[in-house]
């Protein structure tokens, strides 16, 4: 494995590390609502805040902002990287076959077989009869399904079937994108400029109409409206960069963004407090009648989403290109826990209102006990052939019980 491959695989395996905190530390916020929300009433503010806890640290608030700002664009566009050289090595039909397969199927059973699952605990929260049979007659008499964080990988499927779509009708359209993210690698300010341009592009107007924590859902399918347009330009600009060769441009392991690793650090949260200040501003009260700031919060958002991927890029470019034991097998199993950890989360929340320990305590058993359990699964589910070929993309051929695995995708 080369060392940009091996970074991005470290890299990978701290997003989900940080997908579990920032699931952790909701219940926590300074920020919730003063209690519980109703199950079965408009507008359904739990798919939010599923459970609301009184012990809260302001803390908690600025770690969930930042994770907000980046996360899940760093997610897609980690996605993204590798998808062209998968179209070319397996073509449009085997490799849409491979996509439904690993993303469409843990979809349908994450929605509907774990969600409900995840989501009783907040029912009982408010609830008179604390049956299930009670929970699941107003859950689905609810006007959409919840599908908690499963939203993540219909929109990654949807992102992989325009992708092979492009691939099969334009087939230059790899070699169009990988141009255009050839100039990266020697200048990676210009990139950020661009990629934060285009994504402003996308989100402000869009911002004009929807609240960046507004969701809209078709059934299963839910989405934030004013962020699906930039979640497509990240996993877009990884597949450019994919198809141009990420470890001979932007990513590579001697490029500028590498050398010059301090300066997305500082430029990190400087571009955060360009959002995060006019956006406290503005829902506190004082800043609201002021005109223009909204914008200003706007693009403070964007800048921030694009310096801190690339910051953390750089980072792990500079300083885990070699294998990391405990990060490798975390991004190994990162698909299965970010798939099973909503359901051990929910209820450690649940379990713990009664318990009087301070925010930052509850929020680490949570993180720790969550983390460790999904794991635990992810790692017992993929001893088994099926459970390898849907969260590892690997066929597993035991020969005998004594016999090593054989793996191969």
């Amino acid at each position: 494995m080369s060392k940009t491959s091996t970074a991005l695989d470290n890299l990978r395996g701290f997003a989900i590390l940080n997908v579990v905190a920032f699931h952790a530390c909701i219940a926590y916020l300074n920020s919730q609502p003063p209690a519980a929300l109703p199950f079965d009433k408009p507008p359904y503010g739990w798919t939010v805040n599923p459970i609301v806890d009184s012990a809260r640290w302001l803390g908690f608030d600025l770690f969930c902002a930042f994770q907000y700002v980046y996360l899940m664009h760093l997610m897609f566009f980690l996605s993204g990287l590798f998808v062209w050289s998968s179209l070319q090595r397996k073509g449009a039909k085997t490799f849409l076959f491979d996509r439904i397969l690993r993303i469409g199927v843990p979809f349908v059973l994450g929605v509907y077989l774990l969600m409900p699952l995840a989501y009783y605990p907040v029912y009982l929260v408010t609830a008179v009869d604390p049956a299930w049979s009670a929970f699941w007659s107003r859950w689905i008499a609810l006007p959409f399904w919840p599908s908690g964080p499963m939203w993540f990988l219909w929109l990654l499927l949807a992102f992989n079937l325009v992708a092979a779509a492009l691939f099969r009708l334009a087939p230059r359209v790899g070699d169009y994108l990988g141009r255009l993210s050839s100039g990266a690698g020697a200048h990676p300010v210009r990139y950020c400029l661009a990629l934060a341009g285009i994504t402003a592009l996308v989100y402000v107007p869009l911002s004009l109409i929807y609240k960046p924590w507004q969701w809209v859902g078709y059934g299963p399918f839910n989405f934030q409206p004013s962020f699906v347009l930039q979640y497509a330009v990240y996993f877009f600009a990884g597949v450019g960069l994919g198809a141009y060769g990420f470890e001979r441009g932007l990513l590579g392991p001697d490029g500028m963004l590498v050398r010059r690793w301090g300066r997305w650090v500082a430029a990190a949260p400087t571009a955060f407090a360009l959002w995060i200040i006019p956006t406290a501003l503005i829902v506190q009260g004082p800043g609201a009648g002021v005109p223009g700031l909204q914008f200003v919060a706007d693009i403070g958002f964007v800048l921030a989403s694009a310096t801190a991927c690339l910051a953390f890029a750089a980072v792990f470019l500079r300083f885990a290109t070699t294998h990391q034991p405990i990060l490798h097998r975390l991004s190994e199993n990162a698909y299965g826990i970010y798939f099973v950890h909503y359901v051990f989360l929910i209820w450690l929340q649940y379990l713990l209102l009664s318990v009087s320990l301070p925010a930052v305590a509850k929020a680490l058993i949570v993180f720790v006990v969550t983390l460790a359990l999904s794991w635990a699964v992810t790692a017992a589910f993929c001893s088994l052939s099926i459970g390898a070929r849907l969260m590892r993309g690997k066929r597993r051929v035991l020969a005998s019980a004594s016999a090593p695995v054989n793996t191969s995708e």
